[in-house]
């Protein structure tokens, strides 16, 4: 919020890319973690997640809905005149979401430059995991790849050197990915 306030912007919604406490706030094994429940106490937005992830967003923040709006996959949310699709990529969490605009994909824990965060929801076949192939693969190499996290050298990377280099994303088929979690 200071950043925003030292740029002169004004903060018209929030994105929550899955319900874990290091991405939205609450408690994160006994640590409080600042996050949507400060931001709704300062300014009245809507906070965008998937529907699957509304009631552990809500439980683990304290913040209802609204300002929580859940979303279906494929939702099209706009700021200005950006649109920004809400895709479902289901496998950190069952809601985790990616944010696809503009040339780029923000990840969240769905899938980082060098390998994927670890499934933490019940993946019973390939059609539960949209990521890979999945999401991912219906956007264009030239897409930029920014996770939640920089567990690499490089902060980003475009979707096609990911691909070449990335272990989680060479197989070709959902099964083959789920072999790599058996």
């Amino acid at each position: 919020m200071a950043f925003l306030d030292d740029e002169g912007l004004r903060l018209i919604g929030v994105v929550g890319t899955h319900y874990h406490a290091d991405h939205i706030g609450g408690d994160l094994v006994g640590h409080a973690v600042a996050g949507i429940a400060e931001i709704a106490a300062r300014v009245d937005v809507p906070i965008h997640v998937q529907a699957s992830e509304t009631v552990w967003v809500t439980k683990g923040t304290g913040v209802g809905v609204p300002p929580v709006m859940p979303h279906e996959p494929g939702d099209v949310i706009k700021v200005g005149e950006i649109e920004i699709t809400l895709l479902h990529t289901p496998g950190h969490t069952p809601g985790s979401q990616c944010l696809s605009f503009a040339g780029r994909l923000v990840s969240g824990d769905t899938l980082f430059v060098s390998g994927c965060v670890v499934l933490t929801c019940p993946v019973r076949s390939s059609a539960d995991v949209r990521l890979a192939p999945g999401a991912s693969a219906v956007l264009p190499d030239e897409t930029l790849l920014f996770p939640g996290h920089a567990y690499s050298r490089e902060p980003f990377a475009t979707l096609g050197e990911i691909r070449a280099t990335n272990a989680v994303l060479t197989p070709r088929s959902a099964s083959e990915w789920l072999a790599n979690f058996a």
